[in-house]
């Protein structure tokens, strides 16, 4: 199929992500989920309103994507694009460092240990047996809230709202433990992931 065309089927599905407004999380009496942002270096990027999204030239560059031993490469307009995680940190301006682990696939790389442990943190339920998706209204609201920012900016998707999996589960524990995420390596194994499958996937990262 034509980039072009393809471009144009994919802009139905991009998701821009959500700038935190810290007004209203202090308001709300939130501040404590502004820290764990800016625990991990991210309030300032996440809260710049000036960021926006052009839904055409997003399209494009995940139609002509690919990433080869985790380095994006791409064009957009004419323009070819190359990136890896270090690069994209430096774009950002955020760390490349730290817990860069995509636990999608293989599940087995944190131990069935520590996904039984995140799953009865998360869940509040003590005496589960087996790790398991945590259902978003079982979490405490710190958790929800945190749940809600990795679904619509570090691993975007356009359903399963109201289910943790295993990703979201580990990622939801970093933040509020404030152990740094890499979040550049993230942001490329799920591009990639989004890049490379033949079922109906959401564009994220649209406001970046």
């Amino acid at each position: 199929m034509p980039s072009s065309k393809l471009a144009k089927l994919l802009q139905r599905n991009v998701v821009r992500g959500k700038i935190v407004k810290v007004q209203y999380f202090e308001e709300q009496g939130l501040g404590v989920f502004l820290e764990k942002l800016r625990a991990q270096g991210w309030l300032e990027f996440f809260t710049n309103t000036q960021l926006g999204c052009s839904v055409v030239e997003l399209a494009e560059l995940y139609a002509n994507c690919s990433v080869p031993k985790g380095v994006v490469t791409s064009g957009v307009g004419g323009k070819k694009i190359r990136f890896d995680a270090p690069k994209l940190g430096e774009i950002l301006g955020v760390s490349a460092t730290e817990f860069d682990v995509y636990v999608r696939d293989d599940k087995t790389v944190l131990g069935q240990a520590r996904l039984l442990d995140l799953s009865q943190k998360l869940s509040q339920q003590t005496g589960l047996q087996t790790p398991q998706s945590v259902k978003k209204g079982d979490m405490s609201s710190l958790y929800q809230l945190i749940f809600w920012f990795v679904i619509k900016n570090i691993i975007p998707r356009g359903q399963g709202h109201n289910m943790a999996n295993v990703m979201d589960q580990c990622l939801i524990d970093l933040i509020d433990q404030e152990e740094q995420i890499n979040l550049p390596a993230i942001m490329i194994r799920h591009i990639a992931r989004i890049a490379n499958t033949s079922m109906k996937h959401v564009l994220g990262y649209g406001f970046f």
